[in-house]
């Protein structure tokens, strides 16, 4: 029953996390960010935009994922997924 919210979130937060990137990159230059496919894209710029982009999409997807769970709860009742986050063993 979850899919299709999980579904239109992923959409969402698609749509969502491009257009924060693109404001973002904005303020960093005036020009596009570099793509990887780019002749001409230099080495920092590429890596700097690329980070930022993986930062703000998984921002966004993590954030929006956890609103659709909280907005399908509310309407089921039932949450979808794990309740907390699994224990680690660290015996050094």
């Amino acid at each position: 029953m979850f899919i299709p919210f999980r579904v239109i979130g992923g959409f969402l937060a698609g749509k969502i996390a491009t257009r924060l990137f693109r404001r973002l990159w904005a303020l960093i230059d005036s020009e596009q960010a570099p793509a990887p496919e780019q002749r001409e894209a230099s080495l920092g710029k590429l890596a700097a935009g690329l980070a930022l982009q993986g930062a703000v999409f998984q921002g966004v997807r993590g954030l929006v994922d956890h609103g659709s769970r909280v907005a399908f709860t509310r309407l089921t009742g039932r949450w979808p997924g794990t309740k907390r986050a699994k224990q680690t063993d660290d015996q050094d």
